[in-house]
């Protein structure tokens, strides 16, 4: 069974390095002005970027080129000044990169959730427990096979809280039912799909995913589990060559009411996705 678990991460670590290559593709003409986005994976995952991003491209003429990675990897890049805008999800970490520097301002986008999903026989009886950090010592307790994303992306990031709050932290090499995919949103529900494991994922890329084959959603609902995004603009004074103009075109748009209603209107089998957040901050 490990032997088949150690296949099935490999394989799963040659999917993410191909999607990364994947993600480095302009989605329209070379021509014209254009910017470079780090976003966290769940954005393109989930569709919305090729739903927004025409609309966006027609309207104004500036090409975007995005490179979805997980949070931690993309404000790593926006770090070294290679991308223009930074989309992720993980409050702490944003304001660490603004209040060092590296951006202009933090913007509140959007937000959706997380969902904690496995197999439908549930051998961990996690389904409808409210508190989604009970549902993971519960998951350890019965040593069910969990998979985590253990890429540093929000995603991550978020189960870690989830399980810090138990007081300790599993890891790969201590346990057994513990299994690091190293990858993306969507190859991490793979493998949980494919051992019939446990998974946290945002339920955007949930929505979208196909394989699911005998996971469902088991615990959902919590505060949490909220999942806020946000953009920030990379800092001209730490990177000169930065597209700051474009850049800041592209966050105006977005949080306009305009692309708000956008946001809002994006559905993928009639459910909304993600709902919009900056008209409503910026109230405040």
């Amino acid at each position: 069974m490990q032997e088949t678990h150690r296949k099935i991460l490999s394989a799963a670590a040659v999917l993410v390095v191909l999607a990364a290559v994947a993600s480095l593709v302009f989605l329209s003409s070379p021509k014209g002005p254009s910017i470079t986005v780090a976003s966290t994976t769940s954005t393109e995952n989930s569709g919305l970027f090729g739903y927004l991003l025409p609309i966006f491209m027609t309207e104004t003429g500036i090409n975007v080129r995005v490179v979805a990675v997980g949070t931690g990897q993309a404000i790593r890049m926006a770090m070294k000044g290679d991308a223009d805008v930074l989309l992720v999800h993980h409050r702490a970490s944003e304001e660490k990169f603004v209040n060092e520097g590296y951006g202009v301002e933090r913007t509140a986008l959007m937000h959706n959730d997380f969902v904690i999903v496995g197999p439908a026989s549930d051998p961990a009886g996690i389904k409808g427990t409210e508190d989604p950090a009970d549902a993971l010592r519960r998951i350890r307790s019965s040593r069910a096979t969990f998979v985590s994303r253990g890429d540093d992306s929000g995603t991550h990031k978020r189960e870690l809280g989830l399980w810090k709050a138990l007081g300790s932290l599993p890891r790969n090499d201590d346990a057994d039912w513990y299994r690091e995919s190293g990858a993306g949103q969507g190859a991490t529900l793979n493998i949980a799909s494919e051992v019939d494991g446990y998974c946290l994922s945002d339920r955007a890329t949930w929505v979208k995913f196909a394989n699911k084959r005998n996971l469902e959603i088991l615990v959902q609902g919590d505060p949490q589990l909220l999942n806020p995004y946000s953009l920030i603009l990379v800092s001209k004074q730490k990177h000169p060559h930065v597209r700051t103009a474009e850049g800041q075109q592209f966050i105006d748009w977005l949080t306009s009411e305009h692309g708000q209603e956008l946001i809002a209107a994006y559905r993928v089998d009639g459910q909304q996705l993600f709902f919009p957040d900056a008209l409503e901050a910026a109230k405040e």
